[in-house]
């Protein structure tokens, strides 16, 4: 973070300030519609990680487990595609439509793409 509280990025860029805060004074996420969607998406997520642990402590048979930890894999990459995909829709369509266009949020979501890619 910078000085005034700017999210600072790799080569000293910083975030562009955000307009369209919300009551707290926060700006406003692209997944805010659908929060609690995604929370029970990630409880449902933290049940499966429960029981995979469950699995290893049972001594269960590897390609069971094998299985278990790609759908949980699996699972947790809708939530990141759809994450993206409502940054995509609102923070950088909004950054896109302002005075000074979006090419701060294209690079922020390339870098995030090749994060995802990473795993």
């Amino acid at each position: 973070m910078s000085s005034d509280g700017e999210k600072v990025f790799a080569g000293g860029r910083t975030a562009p300030r955000r307009s369209g805060s919300s009551p707290s004074g926060r700006a406003s996420r692209g997944y805010a519609s659908g929060k609690q969607e995604y929370l029970i998406r990630l409880r449902k997520i933290e049940g499966q990680v429960r029981g995979l642990q469950r699995l290893i402590e049972e001594d269960a048979w590897c390609p069971d487990v094998v299985v278990q930890v790609a759908s949980a894999t699996r699972a947790l990459q809708e939530v990141a595609l759809g994450l993206l995909n409502d940054h995509l829709g609102h923070c950088v369509l909004n950054a896109a439509r302002g005075p000074d266009g979006a090419s701060g949020e294209l690079a922020e979501v390339v870098a995030t793409i090749r994060q995802v890619m990473r795993l």
